[in-house]
């Protein structure tokens, strides 16, 4: 489990690097077509940074938004709160505002910037599916994104990724308006740089993928070693299989935060899901249960 986690962290690092990396070569391409002004990477750079950083401050807000949570307490739902009182407790957290999303699709996510800036939100079907062991083990699943700072690297993604999608596409119109400049310049270099703009976006929307998905196995053995109950977690995602469903507000951009994929089943979300398969989760599950 550590050494899961110290990979993780290092990984994050790289991915943190990788997305650097297309900001400064989407920039050194915008700065060769508009004359070769190589400060131009610098502005692009800083603007970049300045957008992926309001991103980060703004990603739980934007997340409780679209999706219709609002926030409760203990006196509202003693259940849902003492549940999550107890795991913070029992992880040495402080405890994270709670949320309620009034939808009968089972599911819930986590968010926020680090375990004092942090929320968890559930959906009113997760609460009426599953059995208080049940939902004590999703629980322990999304606190687990926030002891392993899963909720910071997901926002810093986020904004990273949102931010290369923006700059690629106002490059991109650039480009194309750019008459007398696209005119001077050699064929191929036009081609291999607008591949390259085009290919950015995608490049960075995969590695969030990967990440995402390598997370949710480390949070659920996060939570099964919590709980000392992986049984519970089995059981939990054994009833998502057959129960799980499209939530009413459902946006892209969030997608990742959940506790399943919140989106309507689709070839293009099954390629692009941000959540490994439910049967792939029950079987690592399975296989390490003994170890927990």
């Amino acid at each position: 489990m550590y050494r899961a986690i110290a990979a993780n962290k290092r990984n994050s690092v790289f991915i943190v690097a990788l997305f650097v990396g297309l900001v400064v070569g989407i920039g050194w391409i915008v700065s060769y077509i508009l004359g070769g002004d190589n400060s131009l990477v610098i502005y692009i750079f800083a603007g970049v940074m300045i957008y992926a950083f309001l991103q980060y401050y703004l990603a739980d807000k934007i997340a409780v938004a679209i999706s219709g949570a609002h926030e409760i307490q203990k006196k509202d739902n003693p259940r849902l709160y003492r549940i999550v009182e107890n795991l913070s407790i029992t992880l040495g957290l402080p405890t994270p505002k709670v949320y309620v999303m009034d939808d009968p699709a089972p599911n819930a996510f986590a968010t926020g910037r680090d375990p004092n800036h942090s929320l968890v939100a559930v959906t009113t079907g997760l609460m009426d599916l599953m059995t208080d062991d049940e939902l004590e083990a999703v629980m322990a699943h999304e606190m687990g994104h926030i002891q392993n700072y899963d909720i910071r690297l997901s926002m810093i993604a986020f904004g990273l990724v949102s931010a290369i999608g923006l700059l690629a596409d106002v490059v991109l119109r650039i480009i194309f308006f750019s008459n007398d400049r696209r005119e001077n310049m050699h064929p191929a270099v036009f081609v291999i740089g607008l591949i390259a703009i085009i290919l950015a976006p995608i490049v960075a929307s995969i590695v969030q993928l990967a990440l995402s998905r390598q997370r949710e196995y480390l949070a659920d053995a996060s939570g099964a070693m919590t709980t000392r109950h992986p049984d519970a977690l089995i059981s939990a995602l054994g009833k998502l299989l057959h129960h799980s469903r499209p939530m009413k507000r459902q946006h892209s951009a969030s997608a990742h935060l959940f506790f399943t994929n919140p989106l309507k089943p689709s070839l293009i979300s099954r390629l692009f899901s941000t959540h490994p398969p439910l049967e792939d989760r029950i079987k690592r599950l399975k296989k390490d249960a003994n170890t927990f």
